[in-house]
């Protein structure tokens, strides 16, 4: 068997050799029985080149008329940034709910998404990540106010389920760090809550990203340091739990095109 140009090249060879080395910190430190020694970074926006790991969607894909771009902002100079890295992504754009004329069969539009591309394949395999051992889902962000919703993607046996949770923003418009409940995610299927509810895949987690399908036309803003899981409370601004006052009508519809409601501490 002839190894393809694609396993010998530099970039395959050291991600495995880091895969390995990972791998090996997790045996040494006995992670598997002690716990994480430290927080796992999912995604963050420390300089330009992590834009080209993602993907940006938007209904224009199939004909409509909304807008959305994903750019690397610099740390300002003049003001005081409340992050830790050199600059962050800015998830922009606007939306429309217009239709496209000459197709009938699109009958809903009005949305804008980004996600990080699947990691690359190591000498181990697919690269995945697991989430296993921690609690909680942090985002460091500033938001505008829109009802974003975090997405999760995992190698589940249904390709295009989701687990789906509101992003809320304590403070729109200030830079916040939110920690979420991983087992609060929801699992949805193009947009529908999807019944019955499964656990998701922790150790199997392949993508991460923020979407918006309030289908409130205009524009919409939200910027976004780095994603991480961690077990550290401390870490966050806000946890967000599931109270049982406070209930906030959501986007997400079940199959009977009721609304889903959302906790809102």
């Amino acid at each position: 068997m002839r190894a393809t140009a694609a396993c010998l090249s530099k970039g395959f060879i050291g991600r495995s050799i880091d895969e390995f080395k990972r791998l090996s910190n997790v045996a040494f430190k006995l992670e598997g029985i002690k716990g994480p020694s430290g927080p796992l970074v999912l995604h963050d926006f420390q300089n330009p080149d992590s834009i080209d790991s993602c993907k940006t969607l938007c209904d224009r894909d199939i004909g409509g008329f909304s807008d959305v771009s994903l750019d690397w902002v610099p740390r300002s100079t003049s003001i005081s940034e409340p992050i830790q890295g050199p600059g962050f992504a800015r998830f922009y754009g606007t939306i429309s709910t217009d239709l496209p004329p000459n197709k009938p069969d699109v009958t809903r539009s009005g949305y804008a998404a980004w996600r990080t591309l699947d990691r690359k394949p190591t000498i181990f395999g697919k690269a995945l990540f697991n989430i296993d051992m921690y609690a909680y889902l942090a985002l460091r962000f500033r938001s505008d106010g829109r009802s974003y919703l975090v997405n999760i993607q995992t190698e589940s046996v249904v390709p295009t389920d989701l687990h789906q949770h509101r992003l809320f923003a304590k403070r729109p418009g200030e830079w916040e760090t939110v920690l979420i409940k991983w087992n609060d995610f929801v699992r949805t299927n193009h947009g529908f809550v999807v019944e019955p509810q499964t656990e998701m895949l922790r150790q199997k987690v392949r993508t991460v990203g923020i979407g918006l399908t309030d289908r409130v036309p205009g524009p919409f803003n939200l910027c976004i340091e780095r994603i991480w899981a961690t077990n550290d409370t401390s870490e966050g601004d806000e946890i967000i739990a599931t109270p049982i006052i406070n209930i906030k009508e959501g986007q997400l519809k079940n199959k009977q095109g009721h609304h889903i409601n959302w906790n809102e501490k």
